[in-house]
């Protein structure tokens, strides 16, 4: 039998289009970009995390000469989370990034081990949240679970 696998999300002409609670999260995402440790690829990736408290988090990639022992925007963020929030939800995560390694106009999308920690969490809080995407010219795609960006995640599906 023949099924298949859809997902839906909306998009943006520029993330300036967003509400003004999601341009908070694409700030700070882009100022903690600035902190990314990316000698290697040159690619400064930030994220920032909303929690239901509405404390905002935040990660940078960390790479390191001896790969593949650096770690993701995405991760080190959430990560952060469950180690210091456990009792509280995510309720949106947005991931920017600035350098060589995509085109301007081509949207990052998270890494296959991202996207499976995305998922785990939302699984383990028991509720989806949204996932803002955006590219290096302004683009943006919002989804509104990250179960979206990896339907058939190892482990969790049926």
């Amino acid at each position: 039998m023949e099924q298949k696998i859809t997902t839906s999300y909306h998009r943006f002409e520029h993330w300036n289009e967003l509400d003004v609670s999601d341009i908070e999260l694409v700030d700070k995402a882009y100022l903690v970009s600035e902190n990314a440790y990316a000698p290697y690829s040159k690619f400064h990736v930030g994220a920032a995390v909303r929690l239901d408290s509405g404390e905002v988090v935040t990660g940078s990639n960390q790479e390191n000469v001896a790969y593949p022992s650096g770690l993701c925007a995405e991760r080190v963020a959430l990560f952060y989370v469950g180690a210091n929030f456990p009792d509280q939800s995510v309720e949106t995560i947005c991931i920017v990034a600035k350098g060589d390694l995509l085109p301007k106009e081509k949207i990052l999308s998270p890494c296959g081990a991202c996207r499976q920690v995305m998922l785990e969490t939302e699984t383990r809080q028991r509720k989806a949240y949204r996932v803002i995407l955006v590219s290096q010219n302004g683009v943006t795609i919002v989804f509104n679970s990250a179960e979206d960006l990896l339907p058939l995640a190892f482990g969790i599906t049926e």
